[in-house]
């Protein structure tokens, strides 16, 4: 479930997976450091570019961000009302941006290839007492659960809208809170009977 791996044999399927992690960090990076609207722009429609060069459609890119659309929509009124037009598409476009780059990466890596990277990059850390097996391991179970997190809201949101309550917070949030832990469990219970330690 938590495995979002789209199959494919494009350059990015192709390309070794602490090249493509380094690269989201180094443009997560970028687009934190920049402060122009007009670089934002252009960043995020080459991000989008790369979907179809990794045989990925635009509705697979748009389905990264669509549980999302009310956020970008609340951050941008807010930013308006604060801050101004431009940078309230400036910051929305950012978020589009890093989320769609990190999608990417997702998409086109498998679970095991990201977890066994990361494993050996902060092997380095062994000597300070960190156990990269339990660090990379949770950061790549953070990294499933953004996504999968959208989708239990969008599937919780469509079940409520039968009902005629999707303005509900209360009938939103508690379902998706119930899903969630319950997701948790199950996690646990497998990582458990896999004999990992704590």
């Amino acid at each position: 479930m938590l495995d979002l791996y789209s199959p494919g044999h494009s350059p990015l399927h192709r390309m070794r997976p602490a090249v493509k992690m380094a690269a989201l960090m180094a443009g997560a990076t970028l687009l934190f450091i920049n402060q122009s609207l007009v670089v934002t722009a252009a960043a995020t429609l080459a991000i989008l570019a790369l979907y179809p060069l990794a045989q990925l459609t635009l509705k697979q890119a748009f389905a990264q961000i669509r549980p999302l659309l009310w956020i970008f929509v609340l951050f941008f009124a807010v930013q308006w009302y604060f801050s101004g037009l431009t940078l309230a598409a400036y910051v929305v476009l950012r978020l589009a941006a890093l989320i769609l780059l990190a999608s990417l990466v997702t998409l086109t890596t498998r679970s095991s290839d990201m977890i066994d990277t990361m494993t050996r990059a902060l092997s380095i850390l062994r000597p300070f007492g960190v156990n990269p097996a339990k660090v990379s391991l949770a950061i790549s179970l953070a990294l499933r659960f953004i996504p999968v997190l959208a989708q239990i809201m969008r599937d919780v949101r469509e079940a409520q809208k039968a009902r005629g309550l999707e303005r509900s917070v209360i009938a939103v949030a508690m379902p998706m809170a119930i899903r969630a832990i319950k997701m948790a469990d199950d996690i646990s219970d497998a990582i458990d009977s896999r004999g990992y330690r704590s």
